[in-house]
């Protein structure tokens, strides 16, 4: 039985209302010179954000637009439901449609985080900004972090698409637009590259767990173990094969309606590895190749996504 999700239904609608109303032009601002869609973020929020104090036991979950943070979501929590069936000793009586919270940290109003004092644990927090932009509470508690990372081409093709049907979001009337684009630093939540190279400082911290897309799609059986062992979250096999069947691309989509109500029809579109074989140019290949060859080479994160397996035509 999916959870109600009627908040976040509610403010991708009235997001994607107001932007429908507003010339390109309009909907992005820059804080601390990252570009942010207006109507999902504002000054106001990110500063009110700096107050968020994280638990020990939170779950907080950090990937750039497009690298699957949505998918990795469903898994999350329901990990985190099952740690709470084998924790609990009494039955919970919060109301959760009540307390019910837009995942993303950096999405909603200045109150939020006042709000979110309510959430009972192990909560399942979402972001896509860099570590430097994080409230510090995430990093003194030593909060769980994991860090879901994709390969760059693949991240290009799917937010290329991701913009053509998402109204709060700049649209680009070529692909070749929008590579220039994503090339220059004009994405929402910024560039990748510097996304990658900013969280690569954590890469070693004991409390940080880099997941890639690719090695997910792969073996999602071995990831859930894995990320489930990270969280101190025991399973059953009965559990196991719960979890990965749920966070399956197919049982996903099917259910989109439910958990993410129009917005999911834009979300779930492919859910493959290699999408960008159509749309590179041999040029952009060479561009993109040298960008990470620039940033990434050589670092834990750049090893971690395996480049010459995944991004080499």
């Amino acid at each position: 039985m999916e959870k109600p999700r009627q908040k976040f239904k509610d403010i991708i609608d009235q997001a994607s209302a107001a932007a429908s109303k507003m010339h390109r032009d309009e909907l992005m601002f820059l804080y601390k010179g990252v570009p942010y869609p207006v109507t999902f973020c504002s000054p106001e929020v990110f500063r009110a954000m700096e107050s968020f104090e994280a638990r020990s036991d939170d779950i907080i979950l950090a990937g750039y637009p497009k690298s699957g943070t949505n998918w990795l979501t469903q898994i999350l929590n329901d990990l985190a439901d099952i740690h709470e069936k084998k924790t609990q000793n009494k039955q919970n009586t919060v109301d959760n449609e009540e307390l019910e919270e837009f995942p993303y940290l950096e999405v909603g109003d200045t109150e939020k985080y006042e709000r979110m004092k309510r959430l009972p644990s192990r909560r399942v927090i979402v972001t896509h900004l860099r570590p430097e932009y994080l409230p510090r509470s995430i990093f003194k508690n030593k909060a769980k972090i994991l860090l879901l990372i994709r390969n760059p081409k693949d991240v290009a093709t799917s937010f290329y698409h991701f913009t053509k049907r998402m109204a709060p979001l700049p649209s680009y009337e070529t692909w070749d637009d929008f590579f220039e684009a994503f090339m220059t630093n004009k994405m929402a939540w910024g560039c990748y590259f510097q996304y990658l190279s900013e969280w690569n400082k954590y890469a070693d911290d004991e409390n940080v767990m880099a997941v890639t897309y690719e090695e997910l799609k792969e073996n999602r059986v071995v990831g859930v173990k894995n990320i489930a062992a990270f969280l101190g979250i025991s399973m059953t096999e009965a559990e196991l094969q719960s979890v990965v069947e749920r966070s399956s691309f197919q049982s996903m989509k099917k259910n989109s309606d439910k958990t993410h109500g129009s917005f999911g029809e834009i979300l779930f579109r492919k859910g493959g590895v290699s999408d960008w074989k159509n749309l590179f140019s041999e040029d952009q290949n060479e561009k993109m190749d040298k960008a990470f060859e620039e940033h990434m080479r050589g670092t834990k994160l750049g090893t971690k996504l395996k480049y010459e397996m995944y991004c080499k035509a």
